[in-house]
């Protein structure tokens, strides 16, 4: 009896371990976010016993969370959902079946997933672009890029871009029966990097005659530089994603290489030669008072060139858009910024907000002080967070009286 009694006692503990997390008062439902809390961090905890043994590849075990959220495209009384290719790139395609007076609006979306994980067909996100397309009576083309670790930047751009450029022909827009004056491109998280990677490109691009009328940028991740902003001390390990976490993404989107990855959780991965791109990232100049949060700016300390020579993408706008110049922003379109407070990207989106203000380009900044990273994703099932369905329903809004 003694010998259950301890056995009881120890996996109550352990239980208790993974369930219980400090929660930020401000944030509704806590118990909710400590178990989706717990959920991740063992899974997190399983990638990691599985990559140090040489099992699998971290990312590749997280990926099992992709596989049992999939669902296969199907079809309902409002929205026709078929899986297709454009420019040899996998696409979930989402057809209203309601009859329109002229031209339909479409939305172009890239999933998150820190460019390694996430599929257009997990619940979620066929959720999101199922609402979107039956809501605005709008097309949704859902790209499935390829992903990390197989494929490294600037594979997923180059995926994303290649089915937006290929969708803006007149002839496709025509197909689909879509307004060329009424597209967006949108995405959360390293779907919103892309999209804000594919509206700056197509600004430069001559063969693209179509305008996107709008960009959607869903709490994105935006620069490399720096991954010490205060947002990422503050939020260091706050539900979903913390601060290493996201240093792996980074770092997984350009190499498999460690030493990427250990330079970057220093935070001493830029060379001195790009320094003068700090000017991009200076928060000291670019977050308002309220989010400095009492941190002090200091300046950057310097890591090797050997790493900006193999890997030059993380210097690249492409996959850092907050680097692009002042000059290079202008002619962008009308915006949508949605930031958490609690999330270690939270100054990416800020800056990269202000930034396009301050070039004139007119932006819808949405700050959710009671949110984390992710959370639009948590309203199906046992999660069915209240703050989600809330962000969920301002962004489509946003969309239909500004798409």
């Amino acid at each position: 009896m003694g010998a259950k009694l301890l056995c009881l006692f120890l996996a109550s503990a352990l239980l208790a371990y993974y369930i219980y997390t400090p929660i930020p008062e401000d944030l509704e439902e806590p118990w909710k976010v400590m178990f989706i809390t717990a959920a991740f961090r063992a899974m997190g905890h399983l990638a990691e016993v599985a990559d140090r043994l040489g099992l699998m590849h971290y990312m590749e075990t997280l990926m099992l969370i992709t596989v049992a959220e999939y669902v296969a495209p199907t079809s309902d009384e409002n929205v026709t959902v078929m899986d297709t290719e454009f420019s040899d790139v996998a696409v979930r395609l989402y057809l209203p079946r309601k009859a329109s007076d002229g031209l339909r609006r479409a939305v172009v979306y890239f999933h998150g997933g820190g460019w390694s994980l996430g599929h257009a067909g997990m619940k979620p996100y066929d959720h999101l672009a199922r609402w979107t397309s039956n809501r605005l009576n709008a097309v949704v083309v859902s790209v499935n890029y390829r992903l990390a670790p197989k494929y490294h930047f600037p594979v997923q751009f180059e995926d994303v871009y290649s089915v937006t450029k290929f969708f803006l022909q007149s002839s496709i827009l025509s197909q689909y029966g879509v307004d060329p004056d009424r597209v967006c491109v949108a995405g959360d998280s390293a779907g919103g990097n892309l999209a804000a990677a594919v509206a700056q490109q197509l600004l430069k691009d001559p063969d693209v005659k179509t305008k996107l009328k709008v960009q959607a940028l869903l709490y994105p991740a935006l620069q490399t530089l720096d991954l010490n902003l205060p947002s990422y001390r503050e939020n260091e390990n706050k539900p979903i994603l913390p601060r290493l976490l996201m240093v792996k993404f980074w770092s997984e989107y350009f190499t498999s290489d460690s030493s990427l990855r250990e330079a970057m959780a220093s935070n001493r991965h830029v060379p001195v030669e790009s320094s003068h791109l700090f000017q991009f990232v200076n928060w000291s100049n670019l977050l308002p008072e309220e989010l400095k949060k009492d941190y002090v700016y200091t300046s950057p300390t310097y890591g090797s060139s050997e790493l900006a020579e193999k890997y030059p993408g993380f210097l690249d706008p492409r996959a850092a858009p907050l680097l692009a110049s002042d000059a290079q922003l202008r002619g962008l379109p009308l915006t949508y910024v949605l930031t958490c407070e609690h999330d270690v990207l939270r100054d990416d989106g800020v800056m990269y907000a202000g930034r396009l203000q301050a070039a004139g380009v007119p932006v819808t900044h949405d700050h959710a002080k009671d949110a984390f990273h992710g959370v639009m994703m948590f309203v199906l099932g046992p999660a069915n967070l209240a703050v989600g369905y809330r962000l969920l329903n301002r962004y489509v809004e946003w969309l239909n009286e500004n798409l």
